[in-house]
């Protein structure tokens, strides 16, 4: 667990994955406040060199070294991810992990950096936060925000969610709450950052995969073994997970992809409706810290801090 982070400061921003929109990343920014001193890399506003893909911000080799500098560097305290988007799997192994054990600091991202939070746990033992990135603050409600700079500056435990879910399954569960976007979920197994599901309550979002593909990902995690690892599930947002080729007479071509979830996490006690992913609501939750799932009240408990 990472000490947190006081009000002012210094939270480093920087953008392993994608190219970063200036006009959102601008908007995002300015909902954090004054809460903390802003330290940017580079390669988030400047303009990307010749030869690199456009799905990627910088060069492998200035995304890995801007993100090592900014885990290096005393006075940053917490990095938030910029955007996700494609590419954090490529610099995992140009990263010294040893970096983060030496000075902890909570990393803060979701979807594509489903990786790094995992990388963090795994290879250097830090927890993080899966949580909203900086481009998708200027769509949040400020109580998000605002959630998210307490569990940064605050060390203390989440608690109660007040989650509206459906439960499939009864009993109570408990375990480290490991949250991810199902595709990274998926396509960690057999890397060495795979995400550590023992004894897990498994948190899954998506976007833009359809039934089929969500099918795919869930069946590999169950065929490799992964899901047999965990204690219970909790489905986020699938956003735009829609058929694109509804059966005649299907009203509601989203649904198709929950019906999937369902059927493929049968056998695991599984809750849906958990306000995480690429929606309109994405609530920053610690990685890793101990839970409990009660699916005969449907509800969630946090019980440790993201920060110490």
């Amino acid at each position: 667990m990472p000490p947190r982070i006081e009000r002012g400061q210094t939270l480093g921003i920087c953008a392993p994955a994608g190219p970063v929109n200036p006009v959102r990343f601008q908007r995002g920014l300015a909902r954090l406040g004054d809460a903390f001193r802003i330290e940017i890399a580079p390669s988030v506003t400047g303009p990307r060199a010749t030869g690199v893909p456009s799905y990627l911000s910088a060069s492998d080799e200035q995304r890995a070294g801007e993100l090592s500098r900014m885990i290096a560097n005393p006075d940053i305290r917490a990095i938030v991810l910029a955007r996700g988007g494609y590419g954090l799997m490529r610099i995992l192994e140009l990263v010294d992990p040893a970096l983060l054990r030496a000075d902890p600091k909570p990393i803060v991202g979701f979807s594509d950096a489903t990786a790094l939070l995992s990388w963090a746990h795994v290879a250097a033992g830090v927890r993080g936060i899966h949580g909203p990135m900086i481009v998708q603050l200027e769509d949040l409600p400020d109580a998000q925000i605002s959630h998210l700079i307490a569990l940064l500056t605050e060390p203390r435990a989440p608690g109660l969610r007040p989650w509206t879910l459906a439960a499939h399954g009864t009993g109570t569960h408990a375990g480290p709450l490991v949250t991810a976007n199902l595709t990274m979920a998926s396509v960690l197994v057999g890397t060495p950052w795979a995400l550590p599901l023992d004894g897990a309550l498994l948190a899954l979002e998506e976007v833009g995969e359809r039934p089929y593909e969500i099918d795919r990902y869930l069946t590999q995690l169950r065929l490799t073994g992964a899901l047999a690892r965990v204690k219970g599930a909790i489905l986020g947002e699938l956003t735009r997970c829609k058929d694109q080729s509804p059966p005649s007479g299907e009203t509601d071509p989203a649904r198709a992809a929950f019906e999937v979830v369902i059927e493929r996490l049968r056998g695991i006690p599984l809750a849906i409706g958990a306000p995480i992913g690429h929606g309109a609501i994405n609530e920053a939750v610690p990685f890793g810290a101990h839970a409990i799932l009660d699916l005969d009240r449907a509800t969630v408990e946090i019980t440790e801090a993201a920060v110490a």
